[in-house]
């Protein structure tokens, strides 16, 4: 997909610990950076704007603890002449996808399950799996998988799941009314996540690698092992001990003036703002509206948050320290090493990079 949504851009080069609340700020040599070469994001961006490939960013830049750069720039609404401002607030898509993989290691180091567990230990409707087949004539069919999904097939994106864009598996998604969070949704994540269970695979798990929405299948084990929906534990065990006061899968009405409108870059049709319409490419339909319309039910651990630059920060520099937002832990140092480690060994990403879990 050639598209560009309205951009948060976030450098996270955060090295010593600071107390995650509190942003503080340093000039850039204070902390071994250089304001010339900064400027130089500025510039960037404002090229971008000019030409028309984004309406506006925040760029944030944080080193051994404090932020020595902090800019908005362009416009959060074009077409009504709202500035971009520091606390707009962005759908991050799939930057949730980390929050949601710490949330598992966080259960996972409360003993509630084991990575290597099937998943249907605790999700029955994972239990015999499927694998879909495509012969070289004649019509799809599918077969039992070699083995079952386990939750580190989810972290690590090689369950078999895929995405609806995907060319096999996506008509199939969208028959079987599977959620992605990227649509107003008349539905839960455990609805969606039943759905899910009964298609077939794209490939036995652990065979391969593919992006998914696993990670969705992760928020709903995070609610069946901790007996909490999803936005609740996100919020009383992640964003309220990080200070995340702006991060939402569903913004209240008193913020969504600050939520930026959502824009389209395609090469031979320029920036376009979201319609109010779905857009469908292929079997992948997808609308900027599911922060505030429809049920708000559905919470996607692979795409669902709203968030802003410096609440994000937070996250990051809680991982950077290990785990740790000042004197309280959310997970321990070794888990952090486990999520930005490659776990992948002989498999590849279709990039040829490794990948960590979540």
């Amino acid at each position: 997909m050639n598209r560009k949504i309205s951009t948060l851009v976030l450098v996270c080069a955060l090295v010593l610990t600071a107390t995650a609340q509190e942003l503080s700020t340093a000039k850039p040599e204070a902390v071994g950076l250089s304001s010339e070469r900064l400027e130089r994001i500025a510039t960037a961006v404002q090229r971008s704007i000019n030409d028309k490939r984004m309406a506006g960013a925040v760029t944030l830049v944080a080193r051994r603890g404090h932020v020595a750069w902090f800019k908005a720039q362009g416009m959060m609404d074009r077409e009504a002449g709202k500035p971009m401002r520091p606390d707009t607030m962005f759908r991050i898509c799939s930057m949730t996808k980390p929050i949601t993989s710490l949330a598992v290691m966080m259960l996972y180091e409360e003993g509630r399950f084991l990575l290597d567990d099937p998943v249907s230990k605790y999700l029955p409707e994972f239990k015999n799996p499927k694998v879909l087949v495509k012969p070289a004539s004649g019509a799809p069919y599918s077969i039992p998988a070699a083995k079952e999904i386990t939750i580190r097939d989810l972290l690590r994106h090689t369950s078999g799941i895929t995405y609806h864009w995907n060319g096999d598996l996506g008509p199939i998604y969208k028959d079987a009314n599977v959620s992605h969070g990227l649509l107003p949704y008349d539905g839960t994540i455990e609805d969606g996540v039943k759905r899910l269970a009964s298609v077939p695979l794209l490939f036995n798990p652990g065979e391969r690698w593919e992006y998914s929405l696993g990670v969705d299948v992760l928020g709903r084990l995070v609610e069946v092992a901790s007996g909490k929906p999803l936005d609740e534990f996100f919020r009383t065990r992640i964003f309220e001990p990080l200070g995340m006061k702006d991060t939402y899968f569903y913004p209240p009405d008193n913020k969504l003036e600050r939520l930026a409108v959502a824009y389209t870059y395609y090469a031979d049709k320029g920036l376009n703002r979201f319609p109010d319409t779905p857009i469908t490419e292929g079997s992948f339909v997808y609308s900027a509206d599911y922060p505030y319309r429809g049920p708000k039910k559905l919470f996607s651990g692979g795409a669902g948050l709203t968030s802003t630059a410096a609440d994000y920060l937070r996250f990051c520099q809680m991982m950077l320290d290990g785990g740790k937002v000042g004197n309280l832990r959310l997970v321990s140092r070794k888990s952090v090493e486990l999520m930005t480690q490659d776990q992948l060994g002989k498999i590849t990403t279709d990039e040829g990079f490794g990948f960590g879990l979540g």
